[in-house]
């Protein structure tokens, strides 16, 4: 019998009825694809760094990352998909057992093959524990049904980890064009707008320059799966671009108390 995790945070951090979640998904990225004017000639990115909080607040600026990808939505058939640990503490990148991930648009089936292979690095383990609640990788999975319906999902909720540990997981993982990277982060948490915005672009400088040393705790809750994208990119010598900034208060209205969100794409 296939086991399934069933989705957590649908009703909260989106949309719980199938087809409201998928026309909002697919409205966040149309619009951000019109926006950009990308078209089918658009070069798309190998990897992308998009934001994780409920899709009223964030989701448009995801959309941004995700609507770089479109042009090659035919030939991607795996994601990988890295977030940080909110709930659970782990040491490493903790995988998933299940053979499906489940939200209310359908279920994603695991890639697990691809996991099985992996299962000579110390720094890889089966922990179904830091899934359960975990709403990091959660929220991109709509988007990933909705943009790349025919791909199979690879995902890690990342603890205690090195840049490199991290960075090792994904070299084994890179594949070719069937293959993209998703490394789910928010930027500060709960600063004034003001202050906010300055400590965001402080970060934004960093991600970059691939300068995964200069982001601190404070800076990004997604900063270790980040800093193992970082430190990939430098070595393969890859650009990156910013394709969206903001936090909470331009997004929800509250400027008191506020999350950042960046979305980034890689080539």
């Amino acid at each position: 019998m296939a086991l399934i995790r069933p989705p957590a945070v649908a009703g909260m951090f989106y949309p719980s009825d199938p087809r409201g979640l998928t026309g909002a998904v697919a409205d966040f990225v149309n619009a951000a694809v019109n926006a950009a004017g990308i078209g089918k000639e658009t070069p798309a990115p190998k990897a992308i760094i998009a934001p994780h909080a409920g899709y009223k607040y964030s989701g448009a600026c995801a959309a941004q990352a995700y609507a770089r990808l479109m042009p090659d939505r035919s030939r991607i058939s795996r994601i990988v998909l890295m977030g940080p640990c909110h709930r659970v503490a782990v040491c490493g990148l903790a995988t998933t057992t299940a053979d499906y991930w489940k939200t209310p648009i359908g279920a994603v089936q695991i890639d697990r093959e691809a996991l099985d292979a992996l299962s000579d690095l110390a720094q890889v383990i089966p922990h179904d524990g830091a899934h359960q609640q975990e709403h990091s990788l959660e929220v991109h999975v709509p988007f990933l049904q909705v943009c790349f319906p025919h791909m199979k999902l690879v995902p890690f909720a990342v603890g205690q980890a090195t840049a490199e540990d991290v960075a090792e997981v994904l070299a084994r993982l890179w594949g070719g064009e069937e293959t993209r990277i998703v490394i789910s982060t928010d930027l500060s948490h709960f600063l004034d707008y003001d202050a906010c915005n300055a400590l965001d672009a402080k970060t934004a400088e960093a991600v970059e320059r691939l300068d995964h040393a200069a982001i601190g705790r404070d800076q990004a809750c997604g900063r270790i799966p980040m800093s193992g994208l970082l430190h990939l990119a430098k070595e393969r010598a890859m650009s990156i671009e910013r394709v969206g900034l903001c936090n909470s208060g331009d997004t929800a209205g509250d400027k008191s108390r506020v999350v950042g969100y960046g979305s980034w794409i890689l080539r």
